[in-house]
């Protein structure tokens, strides 16, 4: 086993979520390459040194280019808000360093063509945090799909759908202003790629963009509460998209409908233990769909617990992203998603946005 000193920038929400990820990943999945929390970086001094002392790292900064250049953060992981990714990742890779950004990959089309020039360049490893499709369920119907155990695929139905901002009296804050903290650009690029992962290349699309409440206590409201989206694939396939900050009720609606030629498959991440699939072949006696629970039988499964039904959580699709990045790292190939597939998620939305302001069709090919 050979340790490897782990620098991450934001110690809040995703980078807590990431910190324990390093520093449990090594005893779930064994991996040869083992993770020392070298340095975390934050906004000041005081949250910086707090994280450290939390999270268990050696040292801690405020300076972000102090972690990247320092020589023994041996891998990077982006955290921050998307306006920072660019720079960050630009420095990271110029010294030979492997980067894991979460999403969505900057904060423009812009931004995310230059991190995958940037990337691709030095030749170093590279992922895109997209954690949800992660999941042994979602990686079970993966297979099922490139198995073609549900048939051609006709038709795709996704959504992800929060209620964080459901209350118009809720007051405004960093995720009402600009449009990569709004729905399209904050909870749309999980959706999107899931629709590439399960269906392939989306060839083109169109969509309209609201929003709801436009004032809040304490501020107007510059980005979007709710999109809608038609997509096609490039398989041929008919695909619908939502995605909502202001879907009532909903507190993880990162869900997805399948049909297909031989079968169907239904997936709702509040129940993400569980896998809807239907079979054209049943006797009809017995045809409907049938519930699956997750065990040691799907993937990545087994190594979080032996017990079938038992389940999985949330934190463990973050383990699971830390094993691909460690393994990445190791071997030199690339991992899915690297970040030319952040790159295409960015493209779908952009072309989404474009065609809401011309209230028709876009080529993805064109973004």
């Amino acid at each position: 086993m050979t340790q490897i000193g782990i620098g991450i920038l934001g110690g809040g929400y995703m980078g807590k979520a990431h910190a324990v990820a390093m520093a449990a990943v090594g005893a779930v999945f064994e991996t040869t390459l083992r993770p020392r929390l070298e340095m975390v970086c934050a906004s000041s001094p005081d949250s910086a040194e707090r994280y450290r002392r939390a999270y268990g790292f050696a040292r801690a900064t405020d300076n972000w280019r102090a972690l990247v250049e320092d020589d023994a953060v041996e891998a990077i992981i982006i955290a921050t808000p998307q306006e920072t990714h660019r720079q960050i990742a630009e420095a990271a890779f110029a010294l030979g360093k492997p980067v894991f950004c979460e999403k969505p990959l900057g904060a423009s089309l812009e931004d995310s063509a230059a991190m995958v020039s940037a990337a691709e360049a030095s030749g170093v490893t590279n992922m895109v945090g997209f954690n949800y499709i992660r999941t042994p369920a979602s990686q079970y119907a993966r297979a099922l799909i490139a198995a073609g155990e549900i048939g051609d695929i006709t038709w795709f139905r996704g959504e992800h759908t929060e209620d964080f901002y459901a209350d118009p009296n809720a007051p405004a804050s960093w995720r009402t202003s600009g449009m990569a903290n709004g729905t399209m650009g904050d909870l749309a690029p999980h959706m999107v790629n899931a629709a590439l992962a399960l269906l392939g290349p989306i060839a083109r699309v169109m969509a309209e963009v609201e929003t709801v409440h436009s004032d809040r206590p304490g501020g107007r409201v510059t980005n979007d509460d709710h999109a809608q989206m038609m997509c096609r694939f490039e398989n041929g396939a008919m695909g619908q998209m939502y995605f909502s900050r202001i879907a009532t009720g909903r507190k993880m609606g990162y869900a997805y409908e399948i049909t297909g030629t031989k079968g169907a498959i239904r997936f709702d991440q509040e129940d993400q233990n569980a896998l809807w699939l239907y079979r054209m072949d049943d006797p009809e006696a017995e045809r409907g769909f049938r519930k699956i629970l997750t065990g040691p039988a799907h993937p990545d499964y087994e190594p979080f617990c032996q017990g079938p039904g038992h389940g999985t959580g949330y934190q463990d699709q973050i383990i699971i992203e830390a094993r691909d990045f460690l393994r990445a790292i190791e071997t030199g190939a690339d991992v899915w998603p690297t970040f030319r597939d952040g790159h295409e998620v960015n493209r779908v939305i952009a072309a989404g946005l474009a065609s809401t302001d011309s209230q028709s069709w876009k080529d993805i090919n064109d973004f």
